[in-house]
């Protein structure tokens, strides 16, 4: 995969709570504000109509989760980093005016925390998921079997995860 743009945030807990809400809210609002900007007269050069990019995840576990795994997950534990990718027209720049006037406006303390970041995830095995997030186990080792077949091995356990519908409006079994 090549290197893309996208609007960051990291934590640490449970992807079940409210907290874990307001930081897929404060991703999404910097991206619509980027969308929305040529109605605020404040478009980026080169802006060209497009849908905002799904909700991305990078999960893994805390230091502490590591150390203390017992077989069993405890969601608590985990550490994650949210994003969603930005159009190429968005540079550093426009990216960082844009969350400082939101900033200005808003006083969601987690506006603060987001960052602008390339990623460039390099060579990877993807699979689509559908069910539950506490089935996700079943796509775990059938990739891991598939880059075992290959002669791959995986570089770590940390794993991205893309979200093509909202969980809040799907039933838990898709």
């Amino acid at each position: 995969m090549p290197a893309f743009s996208y609007f960051t945030i990291h934590g640490i807990g449970n992807p079940n709570s409210n907290a874990f809400g307001e930081y897929v809210s404060a991703l999404y609002s910097a991206s619509y504000a980027i969308k929305m900007s040529p109605k605020k007269k404040c478009a980026p050069k080169d802006y060209a109509e497009y849908a905002v990019y799904p909700l991305e995840g990078v999960w893994d576990l805390t230091e502490d989760g590591k150390q203390n795994y017992n077989g069993s997950l405890d969601k608590e534990k985990l550490s994650f980093t949210l994003m969603i990718r930005q159009p190429k027209f968005v540079d550093e720049i426009y990216a960082q005016s844009i969350i400082e006037k939101m900033r200005q406006k808003n006083t969601d303390i987690l506006l603060g925390e987001i960052k602008f970041e390339k990623f460039e995830e390099g060579k990877c095995i993807q699979m689509l998921h559908i069910g539950s997030f506490d089935e996700e186990r079943k796509s775990f080792e059938a990739m891991e079997a598939f880059a075992e077949h290959l002669s791959l091995k995986r570089a770590g356990h940390t794993h991205k995860e893309i979200y093509l519908s909202n969980p809040e409006r799907v039933s838990k079994d898709k």
